[in-house]
């Protein structure tokens, strides 16, 4: 079947602005069908951020990209504008190490370190061991993802698997791609009237520091080298703006992407809250000197410039 120009246009045009892209049913949080979540939790793995798209909300890009791509089935998955492929070919990738060299995370995911420390409290071993008893499989396994966010529960083994005990005869399975996020996670529990709580310490968690607006004016005028972020929407921006910060579209977030690991980046919104999330997704990708402007542009505009409006 001919794609029409219009579509393929459309295609196109969401490949080139999107690094890494999935074309699947649902979205990231809340994946459709089977083979769009294996997928998902691939990339959960190896990425903190890429762009997903629901064909379940456009018809004819569902169909469009199947003669696109020339691949018949859904998900679909593009970096840096090339087609890798569906399910199986992702998950393919994936264990032979090709996927994270192609993501550009190569060391993630794949074989797992020999060991993993992971300490846990006497009260949170009891608190396993109570679920234990109700749980359908014996093992406790603890995930941890490129978001740093973590699963904690009881589930079948795995291969490549990496085994911790944790005191009381009881073992603690990590699977190999979150083994060297889970090095050194401490994990404790505290009593509740809704019963024992957890609290998960890991010191391989990214980092971002709150940079106050008084900071990021002498910043400035040092004329340090410093990446401005602006993570806020183009209408917003068009109502206020921060000289020399750069809106983070898909062009700017790539090159971003590409600069040094220890480049100086200072992401912004209207109060911080947005910007946060942001920053957090540049510290997972291993940015280590990163910053959040502390009450956004509307602080800027209280504190340093009131010629900046405030909305």
């Amino acid at each position: 079947m001919a794609l029409a120009p219009s579509t393929r246009e459309e295609i196109e045009k969401l490949v080139r602005d999107n690094r890494v892209l999935l074309f699947m049913k649902g979205n990231r949080e809340q994946p459709q069908c089977g083979f769009s979540m294996q997928v998902v939790r691939v990339l959960d793995q190896l990425l903190p951020a890429y762009s997903t798209f629901d064909v379940l909300s456009d018809p004819v890009i569902r169909e469009g990209i199947k003669t696109y791509s020339e691949w018949p089935t859904i998900p679909q998955l593009y970096v840096e504008g090339q087609f890798l492929g569906g399910c199986d070919i992702v998950k393919e990738m994936f264990e032979n190490g090709e996927l994270q060299q192609a993501l550009g995370v190569a060391g993630s995911g794949g074989a797992a370190p020999a060991t993993c420390k992971v300490t846990v409290s006497e009260s949170a071993v009891q608190a396993f061991r109570q679920a234990q008893s109700r749980a359908e499989h014996p093992d406790l396994r603890l995930g941890v993802d490129a978001r740093f966010q973590y699963s904690l529960g009881f589930g079948p083994r795995q291969p490549g698997d990496v085994e911790v005990e944790i005191g009381g005869g009881m073992k603690l399975l990590v699977d190999a791609a979150s083994a060297r996020r889970a090095d050194g996670v401490h994990i404790d529990a505290t009593p509740s009237p809704r019963g024992p709580q957890l609290a998960i310490t890991n010191p391989n968690e990214p980092r971002v520091s709150q940079m106050s607006p008084s900071e990021l004016k002498a910043l400035l005028d040092s004329g340090a080298p410093i990446h401005l972020i602006d993570v806020r929407t183009e209408q917003e921006r068009e109502r206020a703006r921060i000289l020399g910060a750069r809106l983070l579209d898909a062009r700017v977030r790539g090159e971003i992407e590409k600069l040094p690991r220890d480049a100086k980046l200072v992401f912004h919104c209207h109060s911080g809250g947005r910007s946060q999330r942001a920053a957090r997704e540049f510290a997972c990708l291993g940015f280590t000197d990163v910053h959040n402007l502390a009450g956004g542009i509307d602080a800027w505009s209280q504190e340093i410039d009131p010629s900046v409006p405030r909305y």
